[in-house]
């Protein structure tokens, strides 16, 4: 019997940005650090720099003649990680506030000091 297809993610909003600096808060990587390099929205996901590494076995192409296994990153869900405050270098939540140009930026709910600089 044919599995069943597994059914995608609703895409959340994410207010994570590259280049946060994050904490993973839970699983096999938990209290490691590393800056977001990327930010996949369609999959609920960021990828974390050092974090979540995996082996991936290339085939060596027929140019360069370059093969073997490489680690990379892998995904992780961002409900797995935490962004960290600048100001107070813990993880925290944040809130979204206007600012007086109008601009939204984050807030550091324990410092109360702005992430956006």
């Amino acid at each position: 019997m044919p599995r069943a297809a597994k059914p995608k993610a609703e895409p959340v909003r994410i207010r994570l940005k590259r280049n946060d600096l994050v904490e993973v808060i839970t699983g096999k990587e938990q209290g490691k650090t590393g800056k977001i390099l990327k930010v996949l929205r369609e999959k609920n996901q960021v990828l974390v720099e050092k974090v979540n590494m995996i082996k991936c076995h290339t085939r060596p192409s027929p140019t360069s003649g370059q093969g073997g296994i490489i680690e990379k990153e892998a995904p992780l869900k961002v409900s797995k990680v935490m962004l960290i405050c600048p100001k107070c270098a813990t993880a925290t939540r944040f809130r979204l506030t206007a600012t007086a140009e109008g601009k939204k930026s984050r807030v550091c709910l324990k410092c109360k000091e702005l992430i956006d600089g």
